[in-house]
């Protein structure tokens, strides 16, 4: 594997998109588990003869290792590259799948998918979507974009594929052939991922280029870059945590309709299967806001893409309270979908415009384990308003003040970035 960057004149390139293209499927491969577990969690509360709660924790403990496996794998892809840690990462989804297909108690289970989220799921999304930021410079949003469509790809293609494998040989046996299929699949892109990502400290859209391509007869003026050593006008330790707090108050009210909208149908009388319809519908419809915003992104940088994204998801959370019908509550999830879709994918845009690139992975690590603490946070807390009160308003409030939060964040920063603040060009070391 070499061990040096590759040259910038791949930064844009056709062998950027080929490496996009394996990215996409590094990522749906590793993120089968997030959404996998959910299926057979019928299957498993009836075969261990625990309760409900009981059969959830192997998700909520897979999610808690899965942030804070991204700090660890994204620090390992700025040291060594991506191939080593993504082949850990195969080892680590095929070894979860089969060690969860044999297991014999909820803890054995439970404790698979804590692997399968520490050193596999984690080496298959902050690593990718840092490494396919630094690939990218006119396209960098909607690159990163469908990358991180992946992991929402994998919850529209995989659990279908468990259902059926569970109505046909059984859920063990199943999770075992998942485990081979994606263990192998992610071991044989993985060698695909040889070349480390380009570490360019200028941005090639901030030199002024000539009409078609021609040398300009007037002296090309110097070229600028941000100033990395001051991410955002401030000391690095204060962006990353302002950042960090962001994220978690994005996804502690993303959380309330993506982890309740079950729930929250079988509670009005519409049924659960309405409610997964809903569900399924936020998604896809997920899908399209990620693919949308990064093309928003490439237009008007990651800070006011997040602006508009958390002004966005606000107004989503807001319209479930005056309406409650099956119709409406329909098009407010795909509405919801269409809004939120492109939030986490703008931090990674951010890190990548405003911070040094030999920090990316672990930056852009830190920044997604924060989402998935908010993510978690939301759904718990979330369920709790909802046993204190019997009413799922509060909760739905209790997320719009989350929302508002992070838009008083997001919006102080965009005033910070609203004056360029440059200053020439020149090599400069890492901020530390």
């Amino acid at each position: 594997m070499p061990n040096t960057a590759a040259p910038a004149s791949l930064i844009d390139s056709p062998q950027a998109a080929w490496r996009l293209l394996i990215t996409l499927g590094l990522v749906v491969l590793g993120n089968s588990s997030m959404y996998v577990v959910s299926v057979v969690l019928p299957a498993v509360q009836a075969e261990f003869g625990v309760g409900r709660a009981d059969a959830s924790l192997p998700y909520t403990l897979m999610m808690v290792c899965l942030g804070i496996g991204g700090l660890w794998t994204g620090r390992m892809a700025d040291r060594h590259g991506l191939m080593p840690v993504l082949c850990v990462g195969a080892v680590g989804v095929c070894g979860g799948f089969v060690w969860a297909g044999l297991s014999g108690s909820i803890w054995g289970f439970g404790l698979a998918h804590g692997l399968m989220g520490l050193i596999g799921a984690s080496a298959t999304f902050a690593p990718l979507l840092a490494d396919t930021a630094l690939w990218w410079n006119r396209r960098r949003g909607i690159a990163v974009a469908i990358c991180a469509s992946g992991n929402y790809i994998a919850g529209a293609l995989w659990p279908p594929i468990v259902q059926h494998g569970i109505d046909t040989i059984g859920w063990r046996q199943t999770y075992v052939l998942m485990g081979l299929v994606c263990g192998v699949g992610m071991l044989l892109l993985a060698l695909r991922m040889r070349q480390r990502a380009p570490m360019v400290l200028l941005d090639v859209s901030a030199v002024p280029a000539s009409p078609g391509g021609a040398a300009a007869s007037a002296p090309a003026p110097a070229p600028v870059a941000l100033d990395r050593s001051r991410p955002l006008g401030l000391r690095p330790v204060h962006a990353q945590l302002l950042l960090c707090v962001a994220g978690v108050a994005c996804c502690v009210a993303m959380a309330m309709p993506q982890v309740h909208i079950v729930a929250y149908c079988t509670d009005l009388g519409f049924g659960a299967a309405r409610g997964a319809e809903m569900l399924s519908l936020m998604l896809a419809c997920g899908i399209v806001s990620r693919l949308v915003s990064g093309v928003i992104c490439d237009r008007i940088g990651g800070v006011r893409t997040l602006l508009l994204g958390s002004a966005l998801q606000g107004v989503g959370l807001a319209l479930f309270l005056p309406f409650d019908g099956l119709v409406p509550l329909y098009v407010i999830s795909a509405m919801f979908g269409l809004f939120q879709g492109g939030i986490v994918p703008a931090y990674a845009i951010i890190i990548r415009e405003y911070f040094a690139p030999q920090e990316a992975g672990a930056r852009v690590g830190a920044v997604i384990m924060a989402t998935l603490i908010g993510m978690a946070l939301g759904g718990w807390m979330s369920g709790w308003i909802f046993d204190v009160t019997g009413s799922y308003q509060a909760a739905f409030i209790n997320g719009m003040g989350w929302n508002l939060l992070n838009l008083s964040i997001v919006g102080w920063l965009y005033w910070r970035v609203r004056q360029p603040r440059a200053v020439t060009a020149q090599p400069q070391q890492s901020p530390g």
